[in-house]
């Protein structure tokens, strides 16, 4: 049985919280104490870029005892022997330590939480399964709908006449469950008649870029910033939804084909919320109109009278290839380029038999999964095993790798489950001037 722990919730506004990290890992646990109000000391001998673009204090350098002075909380993102330094000089100043992914140097637990206004819902499991408590969240999250806002404000008021009026407490359950009943009734009876003219719903169809927030367009950055809700998608990083701070964030994404919200939920999601009045992102990797849906979406909220726009973004289908040093057309080798989809076998042979081999780059968008099938397409439309190929996963980000070989090789090329961009065609060669890189059966950190 894991350890027993008490809920409770913090004001950190103003208070000092010192963050011992400067990693990736660190930079994740700061922009929720930022939101919080709170006073955030970063140590550590280095920092992500990240980190340093945020609202904190940097100390440069390794942590010691004094840091913990003055804290109200700790933050130890750190390797096992300094979080356990820092476990014990916290502890004998009585101050919770929150050691991520580190239980046994923690007296605190985050816990995975999202916010409705002024409601906060916080799933933990002591530190033994963040990633199944992540799995609830989003569960949580997608059940309990933005209605909890009206809700609040009922049951406040409410309250306060009950408190005035002397209700007896066994009797408040009862009025304020039928109280809800009957907004809930208001709500879908407006829902189902003719949309309310509410000044301010609006509606961006935004492209978050390959993944590195230096890459975002200032508009798409300043549309997540002014969002009252975002609905986004897999592979957009934390520091971009960071941006939307005071945004209710909800996950719709798919990872490789099972989604967490149909589209059609999706579009009544977007739907509702500008009816509302509120400033709505809808949050894509890459660019909303590239592989991503977003011309349906937009179909939608025309159709339904909704105003909208379209934020363009960097797409990964042209991103991937150049941060790997790739370059997709290039003089007396490539004049062209074809931007598809793996997923779709009888799509891909269909599309690639039209095509001259090494006529053009060939870009696969969502193909990882299915590169046998492209292998023995590509073969069967003429294409030769000796073709350069590559595969760009985590494109822009610190994690980036590349791996390049034979069209022969593609197949079997280290697989380590995330989503890239294969690229396929004579350009592929070019990697190896550009980097010094050799081209047969690499994989790097590019």
């Amino acid at each position: 049985m894991g350890r027993q722990l008490y809920p409770s919730f913090l004001d950190l506004v103003g208070r000092r919280v010192l963050v011992v990290g400067g990693g990736p890992v660190a930079a994740g646990k700061i922009p929720p104490l930022i939101e919080a109000g709170a006073r955030v000391v970063v140590v550590s001998p280095a920092v992500v870029r990240d980190i340093e673009h945020w609202p904190v204090e940097i100390e440069r350098r390794r942590f010691v005892p004094a840091d913990v002075d003055g804290s109200w909380y700790v933050v130890s993102a750190a390797p096992p022997d300094v979080n356990a330094e820092v476990l014990r000089e916290a502890a004998a100043r009585g101050i919770f330590v929150n050691a991520v992914d580190d239980p046994r140097h923690a007296t605190a637990f985050a816990g995975s939480r999202f916010t409705r206004g002024p409601v906060t819902v916080a799933v933990s499991t002591g530190g033994d399964a963040p990633a199944l408590a992540r799995v609830m969240r989003e569960a949580l999250e997608r059940l309990i709908g933005r209605d909890v806002e009206d809700w609040t404000a009922l049951a406040a008021g409410l309250r306060r006449d009950w408190r005035r009026d002397r209700v007896p407490m066994s009797h408040r359950r009862g009025r304020l469950l039928a109280a809800l009943a009957q907004l809930h009734a208001e709500a879908e009876h407006r829902d189902d008649g003719e949309p309310p003219s509410v000044d301010g719903g609006f509606v961006s169809l935004v492209g978050a870029g390959p993944g590195d927030p230096e890459l975002l367009t200032r508009k798409a950055a300043r549309r997540l910033h002014e969002a009252d809700l975002v609905l986004y998608d897999a592979l957009v990083p934390r520091a971009i939804l960071s941006i939307a701070s005071q945004a209710q964030l909800i996950f719709v994404g798919r990872r490789r084909g099972s989604p967490t919200m149909g589209q059609e939920a999706i579009i009544r999601a977007l739907i509702r919320a500008a009816r509302r009045g509120s400033r709505v992102v809808r949050l894509k990797g890459g660019d909303p109109f590239v592989f991503g849906r977003g011309g349906e979406e937009a179909l939608a909220l025309q159709a339904a009278g909704i105003a909208f726009e379209v934020v363009p973004g960097v797409s990964s289908a042209l991103a991937a290839p150049a941060a790997a040093s790739i370059p997709v057309t290039h003089r007396g080798v490539s004049g062209a380029v074809v931007i598809t989809t793996g997923h779709d076998a009888e799509r891909f042979a269909g599309l690639v038999s039209s095509i001259e081999p090494d006529a053009a780059t060939l870009v696969v968008m969502m193909g990882t999964a299915h590169r046998q099938e492209i292998v023995d397409a590509l073969v069967r439309a003429g294409w030769r095993g000796s073709t350069p190929a590559a595969i760009v996963r985590h494109a822009s980000l610190p994690e980036q790798t590349v791996w390049t070989g034979p069209l022969d090789d593609l197949a079997a090329a280290p697989d380590d489950d995330a989503p890239g961009t294969i690229v396929i065609g004579k350009v592929v060669a070019l990697r190896a001037a550009l980097t010094g890189s050799p081209l047969a059966q690499e994989l790097s950190h590019a």
